[in-house]
């Protein structure tokens, strides 16, 4: 007798019949072909792109990544953002192994040379189907010379292949494989200065697109294998200009312009990869990466009240303490006072909760429905911070029992809700409850950092701040707190002045922060008298006196205008200063020369001083600047230089904030010394995204590349930009 036949579909046919229906159909719908994709790759230096080479491909916006790769002449540690679709931006720091930052071993000891880079690129074309995805680019525009370089790159995606060509000058050119194509437009684009202007950290305008010019080129190729990618390229940098070649006679000789590396993908969350570059040097690397787009707030919050309505036929009917208690709980309303008159119910509180307005309104009026009789009309909300109202919702009770009911289809609290100017006045009202807390007081850890530094490459302090206050009057506050250093390595910071005496005519402010932290371990942070005032249509004020931060006491005040739902504001500031001495907590310098001390040294402080600023704020409405600030401030510094303050930040849809800002001020470079001026970062991340409960607080991480005095802000407690923040939330925006 024959054997038996069996085929694949007759098996197929037993199975299915011998499962149920739904659960093979379930399996089949559910079964989803993911193809191998390749994602965008960084290179050793940050920034999109092959293996030291920039490409012209961008990454997602919002992609933040922190990198770090290794070889026997450079240590590079770099942080990259997408901060639109069409920019990149890159913060680089380089330790060369075999340099020293100084010849002066009092001055660095055995620190090794540290480069400060800023990279940027910018998109030209996005890819079709024909056309590449191109940038062009600028590498350490504002740094020492070490890596300055240009380049022009295109990219086009061939399936899993991307095939890179581009143009660098600069570092990026200095093999010099073509003649650079500028000089036939002109001459000056045919030679390169050579040294960098001031004392670095300037932009060098002039040398960019001089000098050599070399082609380059890669391939990076996604493998069936998920985790693996392949690169190569040919290299345009000959490395006979680097400075370990130059400064330290290292050799540093090209055995073959092609470079190949392999990467391992970790995850979407990283990547690790060795590459072997100019035929005899292996570099090892690390990337780790997030989207500030993508990140998403996963709560463990309470539900909001159900819907029932109010049984009570009286206003006196209500237990308002309990209601109070729902809407600090419920609905983030903390400090609330409740007035009521014959047809509205009004609360004044401080909203603690929620960043999203709309989410903070409807909870509270679904407490207010389910507790006040049907004669009320009106649930007013006017938001107030530090006792200043800022804004007034008017909700009319009977649409909102509408969207409470879901009685159409996409009802929403906005239907039954508007917020204006504050109008409201508790006149002729009755106060039913009042949950005013007087006293209030925080623990909060703190860090303080310095990245580059001659004394060390990373100075941090860890300490923990502990605050007070207490309302004398509606308006006054009396707050103070103290300073715990926990742990910090400060002892090593030495500066006095450079090597080179640059410097030295500046008065020392923020380079004292070792003797002010560091050398006393404990101290009084603050202690001031604060009196803010709302004056109706946007206006606003404080006026502060006392120790207004670790290194400063004096008196001043700070005017806001800001409209209503408007993407600007202006405020001015002034503030009479005087340096507190770091040997008391409630001393004064009394005169501007010191000699010697605890700084080792004669040196210039400030005894009496004014600092102060026109500050503008704009959040331009362009789409290719979405959900971006500008704060351009004019006026004195702390060291009593004069200037301007511009900083720029983004936000994207998770709520982060990253921004940049510098100071551009009347000292010349050799005055103000290394870095030529002042400039800084920071990232600004909602508390709700990184724990389970919503919050409207933040935990805010700022870095400078270097400490110094010039272009130096007082570090005020209140800041009225942030404190009128409902008006036009920036930094209480809903997240997308």
């Amino acid at each position: 007798m024959a054997a038996p036949r069996f085929s694949l579909s007759l098996i197929a046919s037993v199975i299915a019949s011998a499962l149920p229906c739904s659960v093979f159909a379930s399996d089949i719908n559910n079964t989803v072909f993911n193809p191998v994709q390749l994602s965008t790759s960084q290179t050793d230096f940050g920034g999109v792109g092959l293996i030291q080479m920039p490409s012209g491909r961008m990454a997602p916006e919002g992609e933040f990544n922190l990198g770090a790769s290794i070889n026997n002449e450079y240590h590079h540690y770099s942080v990259s953002l997408q901060v639109m679709p069409w920019l990149e931006t890159t913060i680089r720091y380089t330790l060369v192994q075999d340099l020293l930052y100084s010849n002066d071993e009092s001055f660095s000891g055995s620190t090794k040379y540290t480069d400060k880079g800023i990279d940027f690129k910018l998109r030209l074309l996005e890819e079709s189907s024909w056309l590449p995805e191109a940038s062009i680019g600028v590498r350490d525009f504002g740094g020492t010379g070490l890596f300055d370089g240009e380049f022009i790159a295109a990219t086009k995606r061939f399936g899993n292949l991307d095939v890179t060509l581009g143009i660098g000058w600069g570092y990026l050119g200095q093999s010099g494989n073509i003649a650079n194509p500028l000089c036939k437009a002109s001459d000056q684009f045919c030679s390169r200065e050579g040294d960098y202007k001031g004392s670095g950290g300037s932009v060098d305008f002039e040398r960019w697109f001089k000098g050599p010019a070399a082609i380059y080129g890669g391939l990076e190729y996604q493998t069936p294998y998920q985790p693996l990618r392949l690169k190569v390229e040919y290299d345009s940098n000959d490395y006979s200009q680097d400075f370990p070649v130059t400064r330290g006679n290292v050799d540093m000789t090209q055995h073959t312009p092609w470079n190949f590396s392999i990467l391992y993908r970790l995850g979407d969350w990283g990547d690790i990869k060795i590459s072997y570059e100019r035929g005899d040097t292996f570099t090892l690397g690390v990337n780790l990466s997030t989207n500030f787009n993508n990140m998403k707030a996963i709560w463990r919050d309470e539900p909001i009240e159900p819907y029932d309505e109010s049984a009570n036929s009286s206003i006196d009917e209500i237990d308002w303490k309990r209601v109070n208690q729902q809407l600090n709980g419920n609905a983030g309303y903390e400090e609330s006072k409740i007035y009521v008159n014959e047809d509205s119910v009004t609360i004044i509180a401080k909203q603690t909760k929620y960043r999203d307005s709309d989410e903070a309104h409807d909870r509270a009026s679904r407490i207010l429905a389910n507790n006040v009789p049907a004669t009320i009309s009106t649930y007013r909300i006017v938001e107030t911070i530090q006792s200043m109202p800022v804004s007034e919702t008017v909700i009319d009770a009977k649409q909102y029992k509408k969207v409470a009911n879901n009685d159409y289809f996409d009802a929403d609290i906005t239907d039954a809700s508007q917020t204006d100017e504050v109008t409201y006045s508790p006149l002729d009202n009755d106060l039913k409850s009042n949950n005013l807390e007087r006293w209030d007081y925080s623990i909060s850890p703190t860090l303080a950092q310095s990245i580059g530094n001659a004394e060390d490459f990373y100075l941090y302090a860890i300490g923990v701040n502990t605050d007070a206050s207490i309302w004398l009057t509606d308006n006054v506050q009396f707050s103070g707190g103290l300073y715990f250093n926990l742990v910090d390595n400060y002892d090593k910071f030495n500066y006095i002045t450079p090597p080179d005496g640059s410097g030295d005519s500046v008065a020392r402010v923020r380079t004292m922060f070792r003797a002010y932290v560091h050398d006393n371990p404990i101290r009084l942070n603050t202690l001031q008298l604060t009196w803010f005032e709302e004056y109706g249509s946007g206006l606003y004020s404080q006026t502060y006196a006392g120790y207004l931060e670790s290194m400063f006491g004096g008196i001043g005040s700070e005017v806001m205008y800001r409209p209503l739902n408007s993407n600007w504001a202006i405020g001015v500031d002034a503030t009479y200063i005087k340096q507190r001495s770091p040997d008391s907590w409630f001393g004064f310098y009394e005169q501007d020369f010191q000699s010697g001390g605890t700084e080792g040294s004669d040196f210039t402080v400030i005894s009496s001083g004014m600092t102060g600023f026109v500050t503008g704020y704009y959040a331009p409405q362009w789409t290719f600047l979405k959900n971006t600030l500008f704060k351009v401030g004019v006026g004195q510094f702390l060291a009593g230089d004069k200037g301007t303050r511009i900083d720029f930040s983004k936000q994207f849809d998770s709520g982060v904030i990253a921004g940049a800002y510098a100071s551009f001020t009347d000292l010349s470079a050799e005055e103000f010394g290394e870095g030529s001026y002042t400039k800084g970062f920071y990232i600004s991340i909602p508390f709700d995204i990184m724990t389970v409960k919503p919050s409207k607080n933040r935990a805010s991480f700022n870095w400078q590349p270097l400490t110094r005095d010039g272009g130096q802000m007082l570090n005020k407690q209140h800041e009225l930009y942030e404190l009128t923040d409902e008006r036009s939330p920036w930094f209480t925006r809903k997240g997308l």
